[in-house]
């Protein structure tokens, strides 16, 4: 079984739902469990890293009209062009992402420390060559979302943890990063987000990442070499 569904979605799970936003799974039965998130900001909802699904335009209006599509990982082109163009608005992308870019046939605006006027505040992450991602955290509602380093689709955790950390990235996580920023929610590019105790998960799965890396290599690695190779197509 591939770890990600290339086809057209005939469906879309929801998840995440909150007074902000809302998030969904476009092929909820694929091992990657790909996430997309509709996020209101003060100029409109942004649509992140979004797969495209019958019914989805429907679940953006719930929130109010599309202002922008923020893509926040450099393997995360996803359906944004096709978001983007059926709008009319642009697609975001972070100024230190270049692959990405190459794949989107909509309009791109570059981007710094945030997106538009959505409130978040975006920090770059560059944990090996080729690899780039843009975490982004929204003060105001305590909102943080994570598109790859960390996630909660069985690929990332081990025992009980609620949200674990990438494999390769385990050895040494992004603590600086990410433990001041006291989550309400967090939120990921591959999973459902963590809404309840989001900070208590967040940093037992930081503090614990590399004492986990062993079992988390006998658990997941071959499934995760084999997602990494796939996200490359």
């Amino acid at each position: 079984m591939s770890t990600y569904a290339r086809g057209e979605s005939p469906t879309f799970q929801p998840i995440d739902r909150f007074e902000a936003g809302v998030g969904w799974i476009a092929h909820p039965d694929e091992d990657g469990r790909r996430a997309s998130h509709a996020i209101c900001g003060n100029d409109g909802v942004w649509a992140i890293d979004p797969l495209d699904a019958p019914g989805i335009d429907d679940l953006l209006a719930e929130f109010g009209e599309v202002t922008g599509v923020a893509i926040l990982s450099a393997y995360h082109s996803r359906d944004a062009s096709a978001i983007a163009e059926r709008h009319g608005v642009s697609v975001h992308v972070p100024q230190w992402m270049d692959r990405v870019v190459e794949r989107i046939t909509a309009p791109v605006e570059r981007c710094t420390w945030s997106f538009g006027d959505s409130g978040f505040a975006i920090q770059r992450f560059v944990p090996f060559p080729g690899w780039s991602e843009a975490f982004a955290y929204r003060e105001s509602d305590q909102t943080l979302y994570i598109p790859e380093t960390l996630g909660t689709a069985p690929l990332y955790t081990v025992g009980a943890e609620r949200i674990g950390v990438y494999l390769l990235c385990r050895p040494f996580p992004p603590q600086s990063y990410l433990l001041g920023t006291n989550p309400e929610r967090i939120l990921v590019g591959h999973g459902n987000g963590i809404l309840e105790n989001a900070e208590t998960a967040l940093t037992d799965a930081l503090s614990n990442a590399r004492r986990r890396f062993p079992a988390a290599l006998l658990t997941s690695g071959r499934a995760q070499l084999r997602a990494a190779f796939e996200a490359l197509d």
